[in-house]
């Protein structure tokens, strides 16, 4: 056993010795292998594949990894801010927190009518997902029995289009509740990495954000939990959170570009380089293969006509038509551009 123990000591030393002595292209091309043949990268690989200038390479085979795991369809997803503002969490990116002044009209839960008619419209505009988003901690009893009408309503008035929601902490009984009434899937950010989370958050903490995550895929319904990158962060934060991510298996993972608000703490950030967050799309691929990897908020701020190369980097689906507090691209726009870079919306 002791023998065979460094044997193994020995072949770990002279592969980890022989891949840090590969030019860049051909170790993003062993990664790539790796991730094929279903194997995971380490975050040692990832850090060197995230510090590599070799974009080119990296981006191709992300691209590879997409198309070989994901086909050649992007998800277009429309959502509605269907309850604004007073949210009683300090995140501090969050426009929409009670804790801040940022400008924003704010408003109760919207009528059923209103939720409804954007799903339609959504949906004739080529959106093959809607989801329904509230500012909330966790819903309160009346709202969370309005929001299950409109559910209702949605399924049977709009066909085609998957209805997911996104609606803070969830409790076991309320995740197997919207599971009945058939929503795909549950929207519940990590935000930030663990050990980054306590400077941007200190009304709740990261457990609480995967303890949710956790009751969302155990009552059966599709997880779809991402975060922002561009907070500050350090570049092997921004790994520690996707291997977070690919931890909990989500099915979507939005990968959204901050956008410093007025009136919140992060205003003033400087925006992360739009080739920056193209590698970090391109990396977490080999880290979540066979997730859906979503580009959002601040794509067309930070990655305006570069949202293509993340398309072909990595990414296979974008929000479209505009966000919580801010305004998106046209869906017609949008759909034009996919079509335009050989992939189906």
């Amino acid at each position: 056993m002791l023998e065979m123990g460094i044997v193994n000591q020995s072949f770990n030393y002279l592969f980890t010795t022989s891949t840090a002595k590969m030019p860049d292209s051909m170790f993003i091309k062993d990664c790539m292998q790796k991730v094929l043949a279903g194997r995971s990268i380490t975050f040692g690989e990832a850090e060197r594949l995230l510090a590599t200038k070799d974009i080119i390479t990296l981006a191709e085979c992300a691209n590879v990894i997409t198309r070989a795991f994901n086909g050649d369809t992007v998800d277009v997803e429309a959502l509605i801010n269907a309850k604004s503002g007073r949210c009683p969490e300090d995140c501090s990116f969050c426009a929409q927190s009670s804790f801040y002044d940022a400008g924003i009209t704010k408003y109760p839960l919207l009528p059923k009518e209103v939720i409804i008619e954007n799903a339609r419209k959504a949906k004739e505009a080529g959106a093959t997902s809607f989801c329904l988003v509230c500012a909330y901690r966790e819903p309160p009893e009346k709202d969370f029995q309005q929001i299950c009408e409109t559910i209702t309503e949605i399924r049977s008035k709009v066909a085609d289009v998957e209805v997911n929601v996104s609606l803070g902490f969830m409790t076991p009984e309320r995740a197997r509740k919207l599971r009945d009434l058939g929503v795909k899937r549950y929207n519940h950010n990590l935000e930030a990495a663990e050990s980054y989370f306590p400077k941007i958050c200190k009304t709740h903490d990261f457990a609480d954000r995967v303890n949710t995550a956790k009751i969302v895929k155990e009552a059966g319904l599709d997880l779809c939990s991402g975060g922002i990158i561009g907070m500050g962060e350090s570049l092997n934060q921004r790994l520690e959170l996707a291997f977070s991510l690919a931890s909990l298996n989500p099915d979507e993972v939005p990968i959204n570009i901050l956008i410093g608000r007025k009136g919140t703490p992060l205003e003033g950030y400087e925006p992360i380089d739009p080739l920056e967050a193209i590698k970090t799309i391109a990396v977490w691929r080999f880290v979540m293969p066979k997730t859906t990897l979503k580009i959002a908020g601040g794509r067309e701020v930070h990655l305006k006509d570069k949202d293509r190369l993340a398309l072909k980097a990595g990414a296979n689906g974008i929000i479209t038509g505009g966000y919580l507090t801010t305004g998106g691209n046209k869906p017609n726009k949008d759909i034009a551009m996919i079509k335009e870079i050989g992939l189906k919306a």
